[in-house]
């Protein structure tokens, strides 16, 4: 099966789980809290890239996420942002924000239309 395909099978889960990585804590002796993260959307044209970090209302983004998305926001060609939101029953954005190189957010805006238009012209952007 090519891998398209094993893609298209995977995708659009509303049920999928998210990958419980607790078992590569204590790994690494030198470092026992190093640990893989998730990333909940990347997009890339052209070769820029567009990292998407979703969080529901009061989720907290952890320290090792936090420096995973400032050094990607430090990477030439990458935009991170971080939505507060969720596509249980549909797409809902509350606000979202960009992670800027030197590691604060700057809110971009709010709400799902917002959003849409930001990320049209993300793609225009690296389209260029």
């Amino acid at each position: 099966m090519e891998i398209s395909q094993v893609m298209v099978k995977l995708m659009r889960n509303p049920y999928a789980l998210h990958i419980d990585y607790g078992a590569f804590l204590g790994l690494l002796p030198t470092n026992p809290h190093f640990c893989p993260s998730n990333l909940d959307g990347i997009a890339e044209r052209k070769g820029k890239f567009l990292v998407m970090e979703w969080k529901r209302p009061n989720e907290k983004v952890s320290e090792g996420q936090r420096r995973l998305l400032q050094a990607f926001a430090k990477t030439p060609n990458f935009t991170v942002v971080i939505v507060q939101g969720n596509t249980d029953d549909g797409l809902v954005i509350q606000d979202y924000w960009q992670v800027q190189s030197y590691g604060s957010c700057v809110k971009l805006g709010t709400g799902v239309d917002d959003f849409k238009a930001f990320y049209t012209m993300w793609y225009e952007y690296a389209n260029e």
